[in-house]
């Protein structure tokens, strides 16, 4: 008789169980949290969309990816290196607001002179600065602008200045300092600062160089010129490929992390924002970057890539993403022998998102875990 009020709460709990499993099993969905959607969701929906998510203008393009698919989604051959140097030009200095220099006059060697002789070193005036006009004074010279002027052309002026005063004046002068004509290294490198170009003009690896490289790896970097007309952006490893070029003075170089990365969801071992394991990789790179595919959660055959096209908008107002072209959802099969060559020739582009659906043998292991659950607990409170 106790054995019969025993067992009745574990029959009890089976008779629901049996109702509520099928139940469960029709909307798992719901009740069961996953990270993204099913296989089957992707697949079917390509040209719908979600009631409470953003409408996507014309829907998404499906591919799915196999040896006869593959062509135009390929890795590039590796480029061949570039044997062409950059060969700077040397410019005339010109003097600019900021500059520093240093004058040497002289005169004869007569008494009464004004300056010392060429012979006794002349008289030198050091850490001349040019105003923000481009003006300097000096004794006997007064106030005279040089901005604009190459050191030949401000030597003559200077001289021109002092005949008034000096038989025969000589006139040498050096720029010590040159604030306007520098270049400004900033950003993601090792030793930020400013770098004279009194040496001769600067390339962009040289600038680079100066502030001691990048902190990432090449193809993880972008280099952005800004020299007061334009912007213009390279990516380092192009630069060391031979894209190297000069830049002007008073440029400013900022070295930026490029953003060569993708986001990996789902049935994978390593979830989560990851850099580009190389310049140009597979699929079955980031794979293996971020661990492969969970052997207990993944299905082997729901491997899908989302990529929005360039261009792709968002309007708040009316909850639409517009985009040029449409965004492409692929899918690979990974069951399939052959889904590794493909995966080795398919390129992954910068902000793909890779996502793996999980196994429907796993979606039931965690509908059925809590189920078990209550009866064990349901159990041991019966032999109390």
């Amino acid at each position: 008789m106790m054995n019969m009020i025993k067992d009745q709460p574990i029959r009890q709990l089976l008779r629901i169980s049996t109702i509520v499993m099928p139940l469960l099993l029709a909307g798992c969905s719901g009740v069961i949290s996953a990270s993204g959607p099913g296989a089957s969701s992707i697949i079917n929906q390509q040209d719908q969309m979600t009631e409470e998510g953003p409408k996507i203008v014309g829907g998404y393009e499906f591919i799915e990816l196999k040896p006869a698919t593959i062509a135009q989604y390929m890795r590039p051959k590796s480029t061949k290196l570039n044997t062409a140097i950059s060969k700077p030009t040397v410019p005339d200095l010109r003097l600019t607001p900021g500059d520093v220099i240093s004058v040497m006059i002289s005169d004869s060697a007569e008494d009464g002179a004004l300056f010392a002789p060429l012979s006794a070193g002349g008289t030198t005036f050091n850490k001349v600065r040019l105003s923000r006009n481009g003006t300097i004074s000096l004794p006997y010279v007064g106030i005279v602008n040089l901005n604009g002027l190459t050191t030949t052309q401000a030597e003559a002026k200077i001289q021109e200045q002092l005949k008034k005063f000096v038989t025969d004046p000589q006139v040498f002068l050096n720029i010590t300092g040159d604030l306007g004509g520098s270049v400004l290294v900033a950003g993601d490198v090792n030793k930020p600062g400013r770098f004279s170009t009194l040496e001769g003009p600067l390339t962009i690896l040289d600038a680079v160089n100066l502030a001691g490289g990048p902190k990432s790896e090449p193809y993880l970097v972008d280099v952005v010129i800004r020299n007061g007309r334009n912007v213009t952006r390279y990516n380092y490893a192009d630069l060391l490929n031979g894209l190297n070029h000069p830049i002007a003075a008073n440029s400013e170089v900022v070295v930026e992390r490029a953003k060569q990365r993708f986001v990996a969801m789902g049935a994978v071992n390593k979830p989560g924002l990851h850099d580009f394991p190389s310049r140009n990789p597979s699929l079955l790179d980031v794979l293996g970057t971020i661990g492969g595919l969970s052997d207990q959660k993944a299905n082997a055959t729901g491997v899908f890539i989302f990529r929005l096209s360039d261009g792709t908008t968002f309007d708040a107002a009316t909850n639409t993403i517009t985009a040029k072209e449409k965004p492409r959802v692929f899918q690979l099969n990974m069951k399939d022998p052959t889904s590794l060559f493909v995966a080795q020739q398919f390129l992954v582009q910068p902000e793909d998102a890779i996502y793996v659906t999980n196994a429907g043998t796993y979606e039931f292991q965690k509908l059925i875990a809590p189920i078990f659950q209550v009866l064990l607990l349901g159990n041991s409170v019966n032999n109390l």
